[in-house]
């Protein structure tokens, strides 16, 4: 038995539902469209986050930790124009690839933080932690387009890497909520490309963005969000 424990507006998660499909996993979905008290979250995972993956005997609730473990434990690769590749990190450049993922899951943290902030009442104008998340996204951003050697590529050549994956969810992800922060990509046209390559991707068509908000109580099939009274 295979479970996928995640809010309906996480990025982290659905980068890990797009890995899921691109692996051809089957899973039954626990979705939730707005975060549990801390004691119910608290039985599932210890650090109170999502997703939380059950396969089989094994239980993981970092993102990060579900993807390299379904990228290393899944090996058959679904025959695809750009296959997604076969480990987490290249054998012969583990550590740069590995600075490439923390480096994308700190601007997940950054923004979600942001969001979260925002939804209890506390804007980018009214934070100085705020206003360094927000500037650091875009060094960040800076910084992963110079990491894509070229053009039309991801930052593992001729794969779909997990990079590619999440950082698309993460930056889809600020796009999609009214934060207050524009991220202009035509700044950094390698990701820019990347990005609208892997918006026609089927995997990315059947787990689209959503975004909530108090009041949120579900959504049309369009994902425009339906509010309650």
């Amino acid at each position: 038995m295979r479970e996928l424990l995640f809010t309906t507006g996480s990025p982290f998660a659905r980068a890990v539902r797009i890995l899921l499909d691109e692996l051809a996993l089957d899973y039954d979905r626990r979705e939730e469209l707005t975060t549990p008290s801390v004691e119910a979250r608290a039985k599932h995972s210890p650090a109170l986050q999502v997703p939380v993956l059950w396969d089989g005997d094994v239980t993981l609730w970092d993102s990060g930790v579900i993807a390299e473990y379904l990228l290393t434990t899944y090996r058959l690769r679904p025959d695809s124009t750009l296959p997604l590749a076969p480990d987490p990190y290249r054998a012969d450049a583990p550590w740069h690839d590995r600075e490439i993922f923390a480096t994308i899951q700190t601007f997940g943290t950054a923004a979600t933080l942001i969001s979260q902030m925002r939804w209890g009442g506390v804007t980018l104008d009214d934070h100085d932690h705020l206003q360094r998340s927000a500037k650091r996204m875009d060094y960040i951003l800076t910084w992963l387009d110079d990491q894509i050697l070229e053009d039309d590529d991801g930052f593992w050549p001729g794969t779909l890497s997990m990079q590619d994956i999440f950082l698309a969810c993460h930056i889809r992800f600020v796009e999609a909520r009214p934060l207050g922060i524009e991220i202009p990509l035509d700044r950094y046209p390698r990701l820019n490309t990347l990005l609208a390559r892997l918006a026609r991707r089927p995997s990315f068509l059947t787990n689209p963005v959503w975004w909530w908000e108090p009041g949120v109580t579900g959504y049309r099939a369009d994902g425009t969000p339906i509010f309650g009274e």
